[in-house]
């Protein structure tokens, strides 16, 4: 009997364990855009109905731009954060030669699409985005993690128009200074360009500057570089370590 007991704990503990994810737990949705590194998908989880962003990786690219180390680092620090003002990411699994991360689904997509919709913010709409901004990264700061990549393009709106930061590929928690110059050229802070050694003060350098491209008008993007991710240094050195 004692026997018997054990045996069916044992597969209670094993049936509430949770269930790795697959993409047959997803319906999928339109694509929502795509990157050097795969496809981001519209999703819904089919038993809970909960709509998702789901993020496709391709193994060829990882492999291709030895992105391995980086695209770990982002998972474990945007899984970390648990802000209104941070795009959540839920979880993350393998499907055969695949990549997938489960990401919060901003209804209303990047802030520059509105930007270059509208061509500029009211001063009302552009103070709350920017305290929005202020809060998150104040928040991201004080676990020690520094965005390094903050642009119109990485911020997010839900369904109801709140601020996600998002994007935290070029991310890194870590008490002391860093040397890797990366982000978007347009936007990268003085002690970047210089290639001095450089703390979250660089985010506060995007912040600061965040009022003028909330306010300016977008009719392209062409002009905007980005630093590719396997080439974000002189050294060619990415894995920020």
């Amino acid at each position: 009997m004692r026997v018997e007991n054990r045996k069916n704990s044992d597969e209670q503990r094993r049936e509430s364990l949770p269930k790795p994810w697959t993409l047959g737990d997803f319906e999928i949705g339109k694509p929502l855009g795509r990157g050097k590194f795969g496809k981001v998908y519209l999703a819904r989880e089919i038993k809970s109905k909960y709509v998702v962003a789901l993020k496709v990786i391709f193994q060829q690219k990882l492999d291709k731009y030895r992105h391995y180390n980086q695209l770990r680092r982002e998972m474990e620090i945007q899984s970390s954060l648990h802000h209104p003002n941070v795009l959540r990411l839920f979880g993350w699994f393998r499907d055969g030669d695949r990549m997938v991360l489960i990401l919060e689904y901003a209804h209303r997509g990047e802030l520059y699409k509105l930007l270059r919709k509208f061509g500029h913010l009211s001063e009302k709409q552009a103070a709350t985005y920017i305290l929005s901004l202020t809060q998150a990264l104040a928040y991201c700061h004080e676990k020690h993690v520094i965005h390094r990549d903050i642009k119109p393009e990485n911020l997010l709106l839900d369904f109801e128009g709140r601020l996600k930061i998002a994007d935290f590929g070029w991310s890194v928690q870590s008490r002391s200074k860093r040397t890797t110059m990366c982000g978007t050229l347009d936007y990268l802070a003085p002690e970047m360009i210089e290639k001095k050694a450089h703390d979250y003060a660089v985010d506060n350098w995007t912040l600061a500057s965040s009022e003028g491209f909330f306010q300016e008008t977008l009719a392209t993007k062409d002009h905007r570089a980005s630093l590719d991710r396997d080439e974000c240094d002189p050294s060619g050195t990415c894995n920020d370590e």
